[in-house]
């Protein structure tokens, strides 16, 4: 594939993805009730979330759909366990003995 051949053709996945993003989200809509949200957020998250969007070439709604779903999911957990904790404190109290 030539150099000029290579943007050509990411940017036709790219299309390609975004299209079938789209059919998807329609697909969902029309399967599922679906509500919409209309949420206040900072300027500056505004921004990245619409720059993010435009690096992945998505729509923004369709991003933050995502990060919704998966922050749902995957609920609260704690980054460290107590017990993890511990053993690091533990270890820091070894190590600077």
């Amino acid at each position: 594939m030539t150099e000029r051949a290579v943007p050509a053709r990411r940017d036709a996945i790219r299309a390609e993805y975004l299209d079938e993003e789209i059919e998807a989200a329609e697909a969902e809509g029309l399967e599922n009730d679906q509500a919409v949200l209309s949420v206040r957020v900072p300027a500056a998250l505004a921004e990245t979330l619409k720059a993010r969007a435009a690096e992945e070439h998505v729509p923004t709604s369709a991003l933050i759909r995502r990060i919704l779903v998966r922050a749902v999911r995957e609920g609260t957990k704690p980054v460290l366990t107590v017990e993890q904790v511990e053993e690091i404190a533990r270890r820091v109290m070894r190590e600077s003995a």
